[in-house]
């Protein structure tokens, strides 16, 4: 029970205050605490998501588009950017992205790819051209010249200059000729750099000649145009075997050159030649998050015509083949925007959401037990403020004089204060103060038959100036 004098009274006032006060501490904290973890998290989501994109050498078509492309993604304030690093060329670009320097690069699909690396975007798609050069006509002949070299099969024994540094090149030329039956060590190749074509088309030791790029690549129009004036007409020689190449080796297709697509008038070639070809993709790590590959996919293909415009002519991004049976499979955030497979947002965090609304309600529950906890001694205080007021009921009974009850009376209209801040901080709930609210009840009935009985038993000029007052119950 509270003391009834001032000083108690005050004492008990001061201290319910006081943990007050550092409960309503507590609470703001925490409350502060998760406001700025959220704040945190949505600036960290809304935040660009930087990939690091390894390609080269500097000044390849590659190159020029992936710069570009980073110019693009950066200028209209995308959630993906990038930053490239230039390599000496795919092989180190590569290995970068299996050293996890990298989480994208660009190389050719019958590059040794790293074990965790998965094909994004096509990003062009080169085609093998095979020819040689049928031999420029003598001023007194009129014959037109026919060229030695009619077919890959009869490529065995002579010489081959193969245009680009890369020895994928070669390999490839190498998987070419055993495909259509010839022995790659009895064919001789000389490899020539890209600004090297007069060398090319001037040298007599060369019997063919093959270039591997896109179809509208400058490089092989140029080399094929160079050979044709310093040696004569080009024969295109058929690679009759890339279907076989192909079932082989999924890194190869097999393709055909369109009539004309060299050169209209006279036409390079002048009918469609069978042929294979090998995509330069972009790859990443299959750890790389499907929905940072998802956005990166979507952007990319966005600013598609922003990037033919800035590099014309080497622009040619595709859509990845799905397939499963692919021998580098495609990264599951680019399938899913191919396949139309893509998680919408809910699909991706609701499980974070559920989570969450599991989180606060723990957060709520922690929460009431700590009030319940805090206001423990509040609880106790009204529980004895009850049990007090239920024994001064049998004192009320047994009472001799106004006065005692008026005493009384006043006790319980310190405890009817006190249990009522109480209730307004919250310590105690409705349900105590309707069992408190009870407790008064009896009281207050006790104290009006206990008014009644004394004046009843006073003698007459007693009992009208003893009337006493009746109490009426807070509620």
């Amino acid at each position: 029970m509270s003391s009834t004098d001032g000083t108690g009274a005050t004492s008990d006032v001061a201290r319910r205050r006081r943990r007050r006060g550092n409960t309503l501490l507590l609470i703001l904290g925490v409350g502060f605490l998760i406001f700025a973890g959220a704040a945190g998290a949505l600036y960290y989501a809304l935040q660009p998501v930087t990939l690091r994109i390894a390609v080269g050498p500097a000044g390849s078509d590659d190159h020029k588009v992936v710069q570009a492309a980073a110019e693009a993604f950066a200028s209209e304030s995308r959630t993906v950017r990038l930053s490239v690093i230039t390599t000496d060329g795919a092989v180190e670009a590569l290995g970068l992205l299996g050293a996890r320097k990298a989480q994208l690069a660009v190389g050719r699909a019958d590059l040794d790819m790293p074990a965790d690396a998965q094909t994004v975007v096509t990003l062009r798609k080169n085609f093998v051209v095979l020819w040689s050069p049928s031999g420029l006509a003598g001023k007194s002949s009129r014959r037109k010249p026919a060229a030695k070299i009619k077919e890959i099969a009869d490529l065995a024994g002579h010489r081959v200059g193969v245009i680009g540094r890369t020895p994928a090149n070669v390999a490839l030329l190498r998987v070419i000729l055993s495909a259509c039956g010839v022995e790659a060590d009895k064919v001789a190749v000389t490899q020539f750099g890209t600004d090297q074509l007069e060398q090319l088309a001037s040298d007599k030791t060369l019997d063919a000649f093959m270039t591997v790029g896109p179809l509208d690549s400058k490089i092989t129009s140029q080399a094929i145009a160079a050979t044709a004036r310093a040696r004569g007409e080009p024969k295109f020689l058929a690679i009759d075997a890339s279907e076989a190449i192909a079932l082989k080796d999924p890194r190869y297709e097999s393709e055909e050159i369109p009539p004309s697509v060299f050169n209209a008038n006279p036409a390079w070639p002048d009918d469609k030649v069978e042929t294979v070809s090998v995509s330069h993709l972009i790859v990443a790590q299959r750890a790389l998050s499907e929905t940072t590959v998802a956005a990166f996919f979507r952007q990319l293909f966005a600013v598609r015509q922003v990037i033919a415009r800035r590099v014309p002519g080497v622009a040619h991004i595709a859509k990845p083949d799905t397939d499963k049976d692919a021998e580098l499979p495609v990264h599951r955030g680019a399938a899913a925007v191919i396949d139309g497979t893509e998680r919408t947002f809910l699909d991706r965090y609701g499980d974070y959401f559920w989570f969450a609304l599991l989180l606060l309600s723990g957060i709520g529950s922690v929460g009431a037990w700590l009030r319940h906890y805090l206001n423990r001694d509040e609880r106790d205080e009204n529980t004895g403020h009850r049990n007090r007021i239920l024994a001064m009921v049998s004192g009320v009974r047994t009472a001799e004089t106004n006065q005692q009850l008026l005493a009384m009376q006043r006790e319980v209209d310190d405890i009817i204060g006190e249990t009522l801040e109480c209730y307004d901080d919250g310590a105690i709930e409705e349900e105590e103060l309707a069992a408190f609210g009870l407790v008064l009840d009896l009281f207050n009935h006790a104290i009006i038959e206990r008014r009644a009985t004394l004046q009843a038993d006073a003698p007459e000029p007693v009992r009208g100036a003893a009337a006493g007052r009746g109490f009426t119950s807070p509620r």
